[in-house]
């Protein structure tokens, strides 16, 4: 008997969490491409609880990317706070086009 392990799959665009970091509804899409190429940094701490979410992403991420989402130095707050607002503004942009 040849057993494939089974692939793991995201939840759909549908299913949202709130995000601890903007404080509103989110999708699992949104989180893994965050930080431009990169998951948001807490995408572990937020999805564990809906799918084997660690798995999935050291079967899609390289290492590099892997060590640059989890372990490399952040940058500073001002500096993600103000990110955060540019991606919010470019958001509420796209949903009135």
């Amino acid at each position: 008997m040849n057993m494939k392990p089974e692939k793991i799959i995201p939840p759909e665009d549908e299913f949202v969490i709130r995000c601890p970091r903007l404080g509103h509804q989110i999708s699992f899409s949104y989180c893994l491409h965050e930080s431009g190429k990169l998951p948001c940094f807490k995408i572990l701490d937020c999805w564990h609880n809906y799918f084997q979410v660690e798995k999935y992403l050291k079967e899609t991420l390289t290492t590099e990317e892997w060590e640059n989402t989890f372990f490399a130095p952040g940058q500073p707050k001002i500096l993600t706070l103000i990110d955060l607002i540019q991606q919010a503004k470019n958001s509420k942009k796209g949903k009135y086009k």
